[in-house]
């Protein structure tokens, strides 16, 4: 399966904050008193679901039941400009009730519906194992010329779409720490 760039970075943000909501400093699994607090303050929440998706979408952990997978295959190949409409995904993503209660609340946000699209890609593939990219065919390797793309140190290229897509992403990163700062964890390193 081939996933977005954008869903590939918002896959490990997303994974890194469940990790950091999993366990307290002593090691005990603290995640539903954490999500259950994390979702009481949906209201503060609201105001971070387009620059800091990931640290949103958490709440709807577990929150979701997946009845076709096809189609949630085929939206995390969509940027996040190109998303079906919401609506369009409601049988794909169920709503668990508790779940269902919280949307009604994000709906009425203006970005409310694409939210909940990311939210469902990233809770489908928290939950799906073999999520992992899959390597381009030699049709894509090759470049506009013809020729074959390949690197001398087998990297792809850096482009300016990665340069601004990493940028983008290290603006959310640091939004996301500024407010866990302001809740009073410690910053992390780096």
């Amino acid at each position: 399966m081939r996933i977005s760039p954008f869903f590939l970075q918002l896959r490990s943000a997303y994974q890194s904050e469940m990790d950091d909501l999993t366990f307290d400093s002593e090691g005990r699994d603290v995640l539903r008193q954490r999500l259950t607090q994390r979702r009481k303050e949906l209201g503060f929440l609201l105001q971070m679901i387009e620059l800091s998706p990931e640290m949103v979408a958490v709440i709807f952990h577990q929150g979701f039941r997946f009845k076709l997978p096809a189609v949630m295959d085929h939206l995390l190949t969509h940027e996040s400009d190109e998303f079906p409409d919401w609506d369009t995904l409601v049988d794909a993503a169920h709503l668990t009730p508790w779940a269902h209660e919280l949307t009604q609340v994000i709906l009425k946000e203006p970005m409310g519906a694409w939210f909940l699209t990311v939210a469902a890609g990233l809770e489908y593939m928290y939950g799906k194992p073999d999520t992992t990219p899959v390597a381009q065919s030699a049709d894509e390797d090759d470049d506009e010329d013809g020729e074959n793309g390949d690197e001398e140190d087998g990297d792809e290229p850096f482009n300016e779409f990665d340069a601004e897509e990493e940028k983008a992403a290290r603006v959310r990163e640091d939004a996301g720490a500024d407010w866990m700062v302001e809740q009073g964890f410690d910053r992390k390193d780096r």
